[in-house]
């Protein structure tokens, strides 16, 4: 009864959409760091590691999350964060990647965690037209996680998620 107890409670917080990046599920952006039920009192832990230690939507994920599994039917739940090990761009999963470009957000390139050292060029492929002659507008988007950026062939601004 316990596995099926934890599939579900996995099913119901992993649904959970980014107040941010509503296109995406908790899941999808790699926040939803794991679900636990307590052997002996039944309790569904469910950990979060949020994109930043700063993030200020992190208070708002977790209340979401413990509504959700409340509503399911657990009625004891807890929710945690787990800062170690921390996120990074590369938990972000295919599927939302592929739903932040068909939001017309850039995802960052898979395996390209953020390296200290010499200062490099990024490439972000137009979520609009595919091109790859883009500018960085501003490192700064919409929110700390997005930076601002312009193709130069179909001209249009775009968001891209940073990576971390």
């Amino acid at each position: 009864m316990v596995s099926t107890r934890l599939e579900r409670a996995r099913e119901v917080a992993a649904a959970v959409p980014d107040p941010e990046l509503p296109m995406l599920t908790l899941a999808d952006l790699g926040v939803l760091a794991g679900v636990e039920v307590g052997e002996a009192d039944g309790t569904v832990t469910a950990w979060l590691t949020p994109t930043y230690s700063g993030c200020p939507a992190i208070a708002e994920m977790a209340a979401d999350v413990a509504r959700r599994l409340r509503g399911a039917g657990f009625d004891e739940v807890e929710v945690r964060l787990r800062i170690d090990p921390p996120w990074s761009s590369d938990r972000i999963s295919a599927e939302g990647r592929r739903k932040l470009a068909a939001a017309g957000i850039a995802p960052p390139a898979p395996g390209g965690l953020l390296r200290l050292g010499p200062t490099r060029r990024l490439v972000a492929a137009c979520p609009q037209c595919g091109s790859q002659d883009t500018e960085e507008l501003s490192r700064f988007g919409s929110t700390a996680c997005k930076s601002l950026w312009r193709c130069r062939s179909c001209r249009e601004p775009f968001d891209r998620i940073k990576e971390i």
